[in-house]
Parts: structure tokens; sequence; C-alpha cells
């Protein structure tokens, strides 16, 4: 049914109304609920004008600045994947602290007038390591994620139970701005298991969630997906009509009609080109969608970055694995320092063309300043191959898993006799090949690389291999076979390559490494440290332009990973995560040695890809 222009006006301008002031959200007891067509906040029909944005990508300093950005686009709404990986990163024991303090992101969203849709489903997808499952369930290799394996389901159940302690009182049904809940997320392209379904609609509502819950999944997944009698929201789909007719056939012939995930913008993979959706074309879509009276989720209306060893993978039956970058800028209206982009001004100007005579957006706030740091000097360094730690011994190489280890990497280091051909059986993801010390090959999981030539071996020839988790697959059929590092066996001339040591390196923090002055012993994989002098800080964005593969520390922040193919080859650092004075940075490269320098710029550079 097609939305008189009336209707719609007096829908979103009550919608924004509401969500425009803080005693709106924060002191009065409201009620939700699904009508036949729209949203009810308070008997009202709501139209939600929702864009997407994650409290673990954002540092926390910025989220109240990123959600003013959100109410001067003309947003009313907030949605939010929460991931079970970083809220309890070992068994048994959870943080919600710092930047995983979902409770202190959602209240201020509160404070600043915006409702939220929450997506703990717990599966999230979403480019990050393992769709957010924690990488400990892999520890159990009998254990099936995403199913009704008691075990998995054990586990799940005991996290959305801590989970609920922080978020059952937010929910709008207990005065907060929580309106909706998400009980799991594209399950149709995973499978079709209406079992499973139901049971994580119990566990959440057992757990205290007693809002409106929903289901999203791409319209052709629907069918297997969806939940009969709760809310199917669709992603992906534009169309307003087909929109309304695939809700309606799945939900009664009724609506509220809601996109869960629209894509203005989309994500990077290594070695791929940068994804540029433009900006008129989005635009247009959107005014349709709203002239429609249909409520939509932009994702993301702000990406921001993927920290750390956070980034997640892709792989298909016919697709290669193809593991995503740091950047999370997903050419999204917010750019990934939180600036507003042409789409953000595009999108703005759309939504307030909407608005009900007199009502006005808020100014747009200011670009944030940035700077350059020209060559910031290394001091010291360390070869990793000179600072390993106590190894695990085992007659088979055993994959991160067994060694009890979440992320970063592993050497493997044996005696072999002669040579031929080396097969790497179940790689994952990203290996260097070394032969007493010397680099003879590396291998890639995106190339279907396992197998190098080994010439002129002497006898009691060290091999060693350095293994890199590029990151688990987080969507897709080969979700469930996620161990990493050598997860089958090793063969020489097929025959099994025994006895090995297994050092552990997770780089969860550089603490154990011994640095010593000057650049020139490092010949290996090695850590670059230098520290630089600020009287004013802003933004900025390390250029790494002349490096090989690696990570960046900065006072004490893992920003993420480079990789000299691109096509990102900057990383972007905070402000807020600068000091006036000193500052340390340590740079680790895998691949290029005798660094001497490194520089930051006054912008991002996030489509330049190399055949280096």
């Amino acid at each position: 049914m097609k939305i008189s222009s009336n209707k719609f006006l007096s829908a979103l301008g009550g919608a924004l109304l509401l969500a425009g002031t803080l005693s709106s959200i924060a002191q009065t007891r409201h009620t939700f609920a699904l009508g036949n067509s729209d949203f009810m906040l308070d008997g009202k029909p709501l139209q939600m004008i929702s864009g997407e944005m994650h409290c673990a990508r954002v540092p926390r300093e910025y989220w109240r600045d990123r959600m003013k950005m959100a109410k001067a686009m003309g947003l009313n709404t907030i949605g939010t994947y929460v991931f079970w990986n970083a809220h309890e990163p070992v068994k048994g024991q959870y943080d919600f602290t710092g930047n995983n303090d979902i409770t202190a992101f959602v209240k201020t969203a509160q404070e600043e007038g915006l409702w939220v849709v929450l997506r703990p489903s717990p599966y999230a997808c979403a480019e990050w390591e393992f769709g957010g499952y924690p990488w400990w369930l892999l520890k159990d290799s009998t254990l099936k994620v995403r199913s009704t394996d008691p075990k998995f389901l054990a586990a799940y159940t005991n996290y959305i139970n801590q989970l609920a302690k922080q978020l059952v009182p937010l929910q709008v049904t207990h005065g907060g701005n929580i309106l909706m809940i998400q009980i799991e997320n594209e399950y149709g392209s995973y499978s079709d298991d209406k079992k499973y379904l139901d049971i994580n609609r119990q566990v959440f509502r057992k757990a205290g969630f007693d809002g409106v819950l929903f289901t999203c999944d791409g319209a052709d997944q629907m069918p297997k997906g969806y939940l009969p009698g709760y809310l199917p929201a669709v992603n992906g789909l534009e169309d307003p009509v087909k929109v309304k007719e695939l809700i309606n056939k799945y939900h009664n012939g009724k609506g509220p009609y809601y996109i869960a995930e629209w894509y203005p913008g989309w994500f990077d993979n290594w070695g791929k080109k940068h994804a540029k959706v433009p900006a008129d074309q989005v635009a247009q879509t959107l005014d349709k969608i709203l002239a429609a009276g249909i409520s939509i989720n932009m994702y993301m209306f702000h990406g921001g970055t993927t920290r750390g060893f956070m980034n997640g993978a892709n792989m298909n039956v016919n697709d290669p694995y193809s593991p995503q970058v740091s950047s999370y800028d997903y050419d999204s209206p917010l750019d990934e320092a939180g600036n507003a982009t042409e789409k953000f001004y595009k999108f703005r100007e759309i939504i307030a063309k909407h608005l009900p005579t007199g009502q006005k957006l808020p100014d747009v706030p200011a670009k944030k300043p940035t700077i350059n740091i020209a060559n910031i000097k290394f001091d010291a360094s360390a070869d990793i191959f000179n600072n390993l730690p106590k190894p695990s011994v085992s007659a088979k190489p055993l994959c991160f898993e067994d060694l009890d280890q979440a992320y970063g990497f592993v050497l493997y280091r044996t005696q072999i006799k002669s040579g031929g051909t080396l097969k790497l059986d179940g790689l994952r993801d990203y290996a260097i090949v070394y032969l007493n010390g010397k680099q003879i090959a590396t291998l890639d999981r995106r190339l279907k690389q396992d197998s190098v030539m080994l010439n002129q071996v002497l006898s009691n020839t060290t091999l060693d291999i350095l293994v890199e988790n590029n990151g688990r697959i987080n969507y897709g059929p080969f979700l469930a076979d996620n161990r990493h590092g050598l997860t089958k066996s090793v063969t020489l001339n097929n025959t099994e390559v025994l006895n090995w040591k297994m050092y552990r390196l997770p780089f969860n923090d550089l603490s154990g490494f011994m640095f010593k002055p000057g650049l020139n012993t490092v010949v290996h994989p090695g850590l670059y440290k230098g520290i630089f002098t600020l009287t004013n800080v802003a933004d900025t964005y390390f250029d790494m332009h002349a490096f090989g593969k690696g990570f960046v520390f900065l006072n004490g922040h893992n920003l993420g990973k480079y990789w000299q193919i691109g096509p990102q080859q900057t990383l972007y650092v905070p402000a807020g995560w600068l000091k006036k004075g000193k500052n340390e940075v340590v740079v680790f490269d895998e691949l290029k040695t005798s660094h001497q320098s490194l520089s930051a710029i006054n912008h991002p550079i996030l489509d330049q890809n190399t055949t280096n």
C-alpha cells in the first residue's frame, strides 16, 4: 500500500520530534509495538531512520561525536551489532569495559535523543573475525556453531545471560531506548532449521529481553531465515513495492516494513579494488524508500575501523578465501574519522525535505582538524626470531586453537634432511617459509598456494614456517570450519614431516620483546620502535607505503593491519590516542626489513593497489 504524503510527514515528523529531545527518551516510559503497516511508538506511527555503527569500531572518546553527526544528518535511531568475541575473549571471562562498554554506548545514544535497534544475534557477520563468535569455541573440534549442538547452546546461553544484565534495563519496556532486538542475522544464508531459530527466541526471552524481537535476511534467503510470528526484516532490497510484498508474505499479510541493512556503501578486501557507490544514486534510492513510509537502517552510517586482529574474511564454494582490510570506512556517510562526506550532505537534504514545515536539523559539526607528522625515526628494533618464547612440542604441528592461541602468528620449527616439494595441507592463512633462517617463499591462502619446492637442502637443515591468521571466515558455508595455523599435515615429497617446536606469537601486547638500539640487527620479521613528540594533537594517518605486511601499535593501541597489496595504504590515528609530548609507535613488518622511519599524513589512502 502506498502511503500518503500527509501520513508520511506526520509519522516522520512525530518520530523526529520524539527523538530530538533528551527528555522524551530518557525521562518518559514509552510503548513500542508493531502496527499493521507502521511501527507504533506511544500509539503513533514511527518511521525509523537509522544508521549502523559499532562501539568496538569507534574509539569510546568519539561515540558522542558520531551520534551528534547522526542527529545532524536526520537519523532518529542507531542500529548496532554486539560482538560476542569482544565481550567474552576467554571462556567465562566477560569484558564490558572501555570500548566494550555496550551499556555506556546505548546510554550515550539515549542522552543524544536516539533510539537503538540492538543486534546481539550473537552471529553478526559484519566483516568481523569469525562473524563475532569467540575463537575458543573452536578449541573443541567437535562443537558446531550456529546449531542445536548442546555445547554451543550452553556457551551461547551463558553469554546472552551476561549480556542481558547489561542491556535488559535499557529496553523501551523498562524505560530505556532499545526498541527492538534481533535474534539471528541472515540465518537463511546459512541454514533453515526453524527449531534452532526458536531456541534463539527462547534464549533471549528467558534472559529477560521482553521487547520486540526480529530476524533479518536477504530477499532470497528470507523463507529459510524467518521465524513465523516474528517480524522478518529484509536486507539489501531497495524496491519499496517488493519490500512490502515480501514482508507481507512472511508476516501474515502485514508490516511494519523495515530494511534492516540498506547498503549506501560496501567493504574492502585485501588485494581488491576499493568499493565506491555513487552518492547521487543512493540518495535517490533513500528518497524513494522514505517516501514509501518504510523504516530503514543504513549499513553503515559510520563504519570506523576494525582494530587489532579482528578483521574477518569471506569464502564461498566458488569464491576463494578473501580477508577484509582494517579500515571499515565502507564508503559511508561518515568517513573512517567521523567526517561528513558527500553522501552525508545528500542524505541530509533528502531527509530534511520530508520534515514538517518549521522542523530543522541541527547544524553539522565542523570537520575534524588533521596534522602531518614527518620523519618519525626508528631508534630500536627487535628481531622476532631472537625473541621467541618457550615452545610447545608435538610430533605433528598443532593449530592455533590446540595451542590455546586466538590470533596473531605461530612459528613452526623442525629439522629436515633433504629437499623436495613441501606441502602445507590446510594452511590458514599466510605462511613465510625459511631454511636456516633465510626466507624461501610466501604462501597465501587467497591465491590457493600451499606448496613450494625446496632446493639444495643439507642434512639437519632448520625449517621454519611463520603462519599468520589473516582473519577467520565471517560469512558463508565454511563458517564452522575455522581452525587456524597448520590445521592438517606438513609433507615433504609426500612424507609427513614430524617433530615440531611451535612458538606462540599472539602479539596481545609487546611487553615480552627485547628491543635493541639500532636497526641493523633485524634480518627476519621484526618490530621497529620510534618516539616522537607533539605540541598539538589531531587526527592523522600513518603512511605504510614503504612497508610490507604487518600491524602498528601506537601508545599501546593496536591500530590494525597493513599490507602492501592494498587497497588500504594508511592507518587512521585518532587524535584521542595521541598525546601532547612523547608518543611511542611500534611497527611490525613480516616481509621487509631495514626500516629507518615512518611518516603520518593528513588524509587517508584507501584506494591504491600494488603488485609489489
